[in-house]
């Protein structure tokens, strides 16, 4: 028996009124047949030409772009960025829409995805529906904020260096992307070849002058004699094991927040807007409002951030354990964290490492987990601990709001939401929510 050939959609076209926005950078429309289309480049309300990108005949839904624009929104402006629109560079969502409607896209899609996973109203969480932007971005319409100090290049065949089309491999060459923070911007990364690389990372901590490109070589790449127009350290992933190692200058940068310096290493994981540390710091701060004595978790720790912050604020009597996966950076949390003798970093998988320290109680906890979301497993062993307050750092609304149903599940409810546009021009939202004992007589 044959099977039947499934039809690709790929370039049809479909005039449609556009709805809601939706998870992921892009709103829900319907054809007149009552296809469920996921349309970027569009804004609800508008009426567009949409031409798919993905699906087939069979497809539970499509994907498209908006190529033409029938009748547009009140919040439509002309995107900054050359690079940006159908078919572009897939790094920005948003560039087509004003920044004050892109935050109320983002609140919108946090509301939607806390009804949905976690039957919360806005009010129910904690929250005023307000996406807070960070200091300093508010801009005159046609500028954009320079905010991303960390930027992945992928290099094309010819070794221009670009960023990646909207879920692609294919590369689009750019010769300045309007997002990237001026140390990246300085350092020249698209004036030049990178013949035998695959990826060029740049990053400009903006805690200090420090500036470092990662490079990845293509398999046999030989690595390239750099010269860009500011001095940087020069680091290389090893196509074997995929470490990083160092070529010269510092194997680290260093950024700062709360008043002290973080090392790190090997292009480790740092806040990439430069308020974030500090603004995700203060938020989970004032949400437990720690106090001197008190023991704390720190988990999926990083290089520190949290847990130093932690420290500070619960003194010589109280106590903090970190737990992180990422082997250096657990050593520059210890690096980083040397001045607090209270304070214990353990390297592992946080559902592995936590059921080991034996710890069945504890005060307050932090987590920061990956997108993925802490999930089911160890949401309960966290419940099971007792802490008083809890702060819940997520990039992911989705993951947040599921990870809050299971707390739920197990007697702790949202005390307080917050919301920060730390990802202007994307479609990426961070939150801090801050829960607490059902019953307050724990």
């Amino acid at each position: 028996m044959q099977n039947t050939p499934v039809s690709s959609l790929v370039g049809e076209e479909y005039e449609v009124e556009v709805g809601p926005v939706a998870h992921g950078g892009h709103c829900i429309a319907r054809t007149e047949a009552g296809r469920v289309l996921f349309v970027r480049h569009a804004l609800p309300g508008e009426k567009v030409i949409a031409r798919v990108t993905e699906g087939e005949e069979t497809s539970r839904f499509l994907r498209a772009d908006a190529v033409s624009v029938l009748e547009a929104s009140k919040d439509r402006v002309e995107a900054p960025c050359p690079f940006a629109g159908p078919g572009k560079c897939g790094g920005c969502d948003w560039q087509h829409a004003k920044p004050g409607a892109q935050r109320r896209l983002k609140g919108e899609v946090i509301a939607e995805q806390l009804m949905r996973l976690a039957g919360l109203t806005p009010e129910e969480a904690g929250w005023d529906g307000t996406v807070m932007p960070a200091e300093g971005d508010k801009l005159p319409q046609g500028e954009v904020p320079q905010w991303r100090t960390r930027v992945q290049y992928t290099i094309d065949a010819e070794g221009n260096a670009g960023l990646r089309k909207h879920r692609s491999h294919e590369v689009e060459v750019v010769d300045h992307c309007m997002i990237a923070a001026q140390g990246v911007s300085e350092l020249g990364i698209e004036k030049r070849t990178w013949e035998g690389m695959a990826s060029v990372e740049a990053i400009a901590a903006s805690g200090s002058g420090d500036r470092q490109v990662i490079l990845t070589p293509k398999p046999g790449g030989r690595l390239p004699l750099v010269e860009l127009d500011k001095p940087v350290s020069v680091l290389r992933v090893d196509e074997n094991d995929g470490g990083v190692h160092r070529v010269h200058g510092r194997a680290f940068v260093r950024e700062r927040a709360d008043d002290r310096t973080y090392r790190v290493g090997n292009g480790g994981f740092w806040q990439v807007h430069p308020k974030a540390a500090q603004t995700l710091m203060l938020a989970v701060m004032q949400g437990l409002t720690p106090r001197k004595g008190e023991t704390a978790l720190d988990l999926y720790c990083g290089v520190g951030l949290f847990a130093g912050a932690l420290a500070d604020r619960v003194g010589d009597q109280g106590a903090v354990l970190g737990i992180e996966s990422g082997k250096r950076a657990v050593e520059d949390a210890r690096h980083n964290l040397a001045a607090f003798p209270r304070v214990r970093i353990e390297q592992g998988k946080v559902e592995s490492v936590l059921p080991r320290t034996g710890i069945t109680e504890v005060d307050l906890i932090v987590l920061d987990p990956p997108r993925a979301g802490a999930g089911k497993q160890t949401v309960n062993h966290l419940a099971g601990l007792g802490a008083r307050r809890i702060a819940y750092v997520a990039c992911d609304p989705a993951a947040l709001a599921r990870d809050i149903a299971y707390f739920a599940d197990r007697g702790y409810k949202v005390r307080t939401l917050r919301a920060f546009d730390l990802f202007p021009m994307t479609h990426h939202v961070e939150c801090v929510a801050i829960l607490e004992p059902a019953e307050k007589g724990r």
